[in-house]
């Protein structure tokens, strides 16, 4: 497993890091078993990077990970546990509130807490904001940020889904630095590349860590707008280059992101411990800059300007 540092920091994450939204599986028993085996799976792959979310599996994703931190307590030291808050369901807690987004102090260090005893943790070495709140006060976030670092209970910090100028208005409000932007980039949805995100992490040291980086290929990506000739364009080109590198086209779309200079880290969700090993094998692929344009082509439909 190859590593690279987060942001402008001394971390050093697994280039893939593992995602832990499904490993709650149906809730069952048997399903638990799989996420817990699918975690040690990645530890044993190499992966030291598990991402969370308050919100997976409605908090049983970080229970079961936490339950498997209780069992083995010395694993602890060998993770960076990222976790995420501010998407509040409808109906959580109050019958006429709707879904929304709430970077509210008070909502956010309860989320934190909240996180803390379901991993079986002291702290979160990365805390992210989910989804960006519109009615968000960047002081404000400043300052919850703050009184987490000194509580020690969040190491450092991050943001997810943040266009540029939501990430540049809280970054003018911090004094710590942010150190990831996790936003989805995949061969579907390619906006990161054209509307400032990645050139952004490039320029301030930002690590952009990509969630769902199989979309459109491996799975049908959010809010898929593919034709029938799409899809067989980059069926097509993928099953070209993987025959030409002697992987999986889903291993294709996997370098084709880790050629990106911006440092991109994917996310591996995937319970399937074949899988899961087997996305190291991107690492290894010496992707052309001209295979990476002819998949950009294909995924078009047309050249490039």
């Amino acid at each position: 497993m190859k590593h690279s540092k987060l942001g402008k920091s001394t971390i050093e994450s697994s280039r893939f890091i593992y995602g832990c939204m499904r490993i709650a599986g149906d809730y069952s028993t048997s399903d638990r078993s799989k996420g817990k085996r699918a975690i040690m799976t990645a530890l044993d792959a190499g992966y030291n990077h598990f991402d969370h979310a308050d919100i997976y599996g409605g908090g049983a994703s970080e229970s079961i990970f936490g339950e498997l931190l209780a069992e083995q307590p010395h694993l602890r030291e060998q993770m960076i546990i990222t976790s995420k808050a501010g998407i509040r369901p409808k109906n959580n807690d109050d019958s006429y509130a709707p879904t929304r987004y709430d970077f509210n102090q008070k909502y956010l260090l309860a989320s934190v807490e909240g996180s803390l005893k379901r991993l079986n943790t002291d702290h979160l070495d990365l805390f992210l904001l989910h989804r960006p709140d519109y009615l968000f006060d960047a002081n404000e976030v400043a300052e919850t940020f703050a009184l987490l670092k000194a509580s020690g209970k969040v190491k450092h910090f991050g943001v997810s889904n943040f266009k540029p100028s939501q990430l540049a208005l809280l970054k003018s409000a911090m004094s710590m630095p942010l150190l990831v932007n996790q936003v989805e980039i995949n061969i579907h949805n390619i906006d990161t590349l054209l509307d400032g995100t990645l050139d952004q992490c490039q320029q301030h040291g930002i690590t952009p860590i990509a969630w769902c980086p199989l979309g459109g290929v491996a799975y049908s990506a959010w809010g898929n707008t593919f034709s029938v000739e799409d899809e067989q364009r980059i069926e097509s080109e993928l099953n070209n280059q993987s025959k030409r590198y002697g992987c999986a086209p889903w291993q294709v779309i996997l370098a084709w992101l880790l050629k990106h200079p911006a440092n991109i880290c994917p996310i591996i969700g995937s319970t399937t411990p074949e899988r899961i090993v087997a996305a190291k094998q991107a690492l290894a692929i010496d992707y052309s800059r001209e295979d990476w344009y002819r998949l950009l082509e294909a995924r078009n439909g047309q050249a490039v300007p």
